[in-house]
């Protein structure tokens, strides 16, 4: 790969893939690792990519994995953090609901997780989000309707506990 087309996928989405990792892991330097090895299999592939799209598409794809495997791994299963609380979020949010929808969908299971953030997010089409999960877009719609009831859910009960 040139030099001068890694350097421009780097700048160009190095923070999206670093979301989509936080979505996963929810630590810093988790995602900061999965990223790397991202952009590192990146410079390392022999693919040759059609457009801009289709490299962004191969790398929230890489990027999902290595989370997914990060996240089973028996390292990560078996070893306690040093901070138990959850650092601070990759998004700052001006109004509390934003904050409080954000981390209700961090509370989603994984598979329901990614599908809201690339659908919300990242404004990704089903169609898109199905071709990079490597899903059929009847599967995602599904995962969203249920993840969007899930959401609901909580959100009724966060909003009714403030007041």
């Amino acid at each position: 790969m040139e030099q001068s087309v890694y350097i421009r996928a780097v700048d160009t989405y190095a923070n999206t893939l670093y979301r989509i990792a936080c979505t996963y892991c929810r630590h810093h330097a988790d995602a900061e690792d999965i990223v790397q090895t991202a952009f590192m299999k990146l410079y390392q592939t022999d693919t040759t990519f059609q457009d801009e799209e289709h490299m962004k598409k191969w790398l929230i794809r890489v990027t999902a994995n290595e989370a997914k495997n990060l996240c089973t791994s028996f390292w990560k299963k078996n070893v306690v953090p040093l901070e138990t609380s959850m650092t601070d979020q990759p998004y700052d949010f001006p109004i509390p609901e934003s904050s409080d929808l954000y981390d209700a969908v961090m509370k989603l299971p994984d598979k329901y997780k990614i599908v809201i953030h690339l659908y919300y997010y990242e404004d990704y089409s089903v169609k898109e989000i199905a071709e990079i999960l490597q899903l059929k877009e009847t599967t995602v719609q599904t995962q969203l309707m249920r993840a969007r009831k899930k959401l609901k859910t909580r959100l009724k009960e966060v909003w009714q506990d403030g007041q």
